[in-house]
């Protein structure tokens, strides 16, 4: 770690940022350098962009050598500080999924919707500023299409399940991914014995297991060397890792349809956030870790986790009429 915005050096001039969201080591930013032109991956919040600017100052990068602001999806957590980070970069282009581009241009329904959930003490004190992208500066990023940093090929790949505005990005010359959720979650303080875990997130509204799986598979047939989230940064050994997310995510899916035909909200919403930490206090258990230390660690993971299966629930049901 260097300093307090956690500038870390990965492979193949692949730096990570903690993004300072909720606590240390919860949501990294990636930033990408090649022949002196660089591009940020997803970007925290608006409370992140000093940060982002600080690293830019550290490598000896001047905001001006940043061709692009790479939205993995436009969650607050990693898309949040796009607009305003985007007014300090006088040459950077932003590149969003197209089903998330609109909110980028007037992100007036996300913050209206982050105000009903969190009221607006909070969510100014955990996000900041919501800026929007002027339409001259955004891209859509479409699956199969691709930017070249300075000769370095990054390509789109759709992959909804976690969202449908969600796409990774194929970085061919590192071997490696930025997969933003879609390959979940994997908090460095778990790891165990040099190992590190993995979870799925599947937080609301948009979580569509099929469709998850799908996406798993289109990452997983490319061979990454490495794969980097946005919870938490670089992971390996990614083909078992691939195996145990396919578990994970059918796993959720099982407990959803136990509970489907609950008819009472609260005591639905209750057995499933039971549901899902008893699975991270299995994996705790299978790989040798503490049961205690993962339940605390993943406390806000198995809360969202929980509500995003309900909204699945929800959805099937509207289907059906």
């Amino acid at each position: 770690m260097n300093g307090d915005i956690g500038l870390q050096a990965c492979a193949h001039g692949i730096h990570a940022i903690d993004s300072g969201y909720v606590r240390p080591r919860l949501d990294a930013i990636h930033l990408i350098v090649e022949k002196g032109r660089a591009a940020f991956v997803d970007t925290g919040t608006g409370l992140s962009v000093p940060r982002m600017l600080e690293a830019l100052a550290r490598l000896g990068l001047g905001v001006d050598a940043v061709d692009y602001v790479i939205l993995t999806h436009v969650h607050l957590d990693h898309a949040g500080g796009a607009g305003l980070l985007m007014r300090s970069l006088p040459h950077a282009t932003a590149v969003v999924h197209p089903r998330g581009a609109p909110h980028m241009l007037d992100p007036s329904k996300v913050w209206a919707a982050t105000l009903e959930v969190y009221g607006e003490e909070r969510a100014r004190r955990d996000y900041g500023e919501l800026v929007p992208i002027p339409r001259e500066r955004l891209i859509e990023g479409t699956d199969g299409s691709s930017v070249s940093l300075a000769g370095r090929k990054l390509t789109f790949i759709d992959t909804p399940g976690h969202a449908k505005h969600h796409f990774c990005v194929h970085d061919e010359q590192a071997r490696a991914i930025f997969a933003g959720d879609t390959f979940g979650i994997s908090y460095r303080e778990l790891d165990q014995g040099g190992e590190q875990f993995i979870f799925p997130s599947t937080t609301p509204t948009q979580f569509d297991p099929p469709a998850l799986h799908a996406s798993i598979d289109k990452l997983l047939a490319l061979q990454p060397r490495a794969i980097y989230l946005t919870h938490y940064s670089e992971i390996t050994g990614i083909p078992q890792k691939g195996v145990d997310l396919h578990r994970l995510v059918e796993a959720h899916a099982q407990l959803g349809l136990q509970w489907e035909g609950c008819a009472d909200a609260a005591q639905r919403a209750a057995g499933l956030a039971a549901g899902v930490e008893r699975m991270a206090i299995d994996e705790a258990r299978r790989v040798g870790g503490d049961p205690a230390q993962w339940t605390q660690v993943l406390d806000n993971d198995i809360a969202l986790n929980a509500q995003g299966i309900g909204s699945w629930l929800d959805f099937r049901k509207s289907k059906r009429g």
